[in-house]
């Protein structure tokens, strides 16, 4: 099976404009995701999907392979969609977020496994073990439960699943929770079909795209793992980083 990766790096973000282009300790950001993952054993190939001359002109510059794309995406995923149209000869797709500056190699390699377990999967992704009640009950910390086979069944803002034996401060002790790691490997055929696909009561509710692809029965098997994700989103996540 021959894998793809891609990180699509949009310019104009409404919190963190030309954050692809940030400079961490003399690297562009995307510089230090190309570089991270890169290293996966199951990469085949990684490409840039952007829609900004300038984005597209330092990647060149910097030997990391790039496409254009249109710039009428609403989301990463149609951008990795319209690349990922443009090359039948890969077999599945990691969707990599350009905003990870620390996403690790085997996270990657996760997902690629995930993939590859079942000719059933048409999707990966990961979860952690939550070990703190704040990051149970915080609402921007997406909570993911899956079934015996490792599929996800639910996922959700609110702690799940409710523990009704217990106040809320025992959950933990009583009940494992995950968060949910919002990476994703495609089969390409699959990726291809999920972007077409409108969005979902769930997914509206959540707000939370994977709900999507639940709802509409793809099968969406679950990687566990120790690693978080640490984003970039705003100057002041990154000025806290370098400090």
């Amino acid at each position: 099976m021959r894998f793809l990766g891609i990180i699509p790096a949009q310019f104009n973000s409404s919190r963190f404009p030309g954050k692809p282009l940030a400079d961490i300790d003399g690297k562009p950001l995307i510089q230090r995701v190309f570089d991270q993952v890169n290293t996966s054993e199951f990469l085949d190939e990684v490409i840039v999907a952007t829609d900004h001359d300038a984005i597209y002109a330092a990647c060149q510059q910097l030997n990391i392979p790039v496409e254009m794309t249109e710039s009428f995406h609403k989301s990463g995923l149609e951008r990795i969609a319209e690349v990922a149209g443009r090359h039948p000869e890969f077999d599945a797709v990691i969707y990599i977020h350009c905003d990870e500056p620390f996403i690790m190699s085997v996270q990657i390699d996760l997902l690629a496994k995930g993939i590859m377990y079942s000719e059933r999967t048409d999707i990966s992704t990961l979860a952690k073990a939550i070990r703190e009640d704040e990051d149970l009950l915080d609402p921007d910390i997406v909570k993911i439960v899956f079934g015996m086979d490792q599929e996800a069944i639910y996922l959700s803002r609110h702690p799940i699943p409710y523990y009704h034996k217990a106040p809320v401060e025992e959950w933990l002790l009583r009940q494992p929770y995950y968060k949910h790691i919002g990476l994703y490997g495609f089969r390409r055929d699959i990726l291809l079909e999920v972007t077409g696909i409108n969005e979902s009561n769930l997914e509206k509710s959540e707000d939370i795209t994977a709900l999507r692809w639940i709802e509409n029965e793809y099968h969406v098997r679950v990687q566990l793992t120790d690693l978080d994700s640490i984003e970039i989103n705003t100057p002041e996540d990154l000025e806290r980083l370098l400090n």
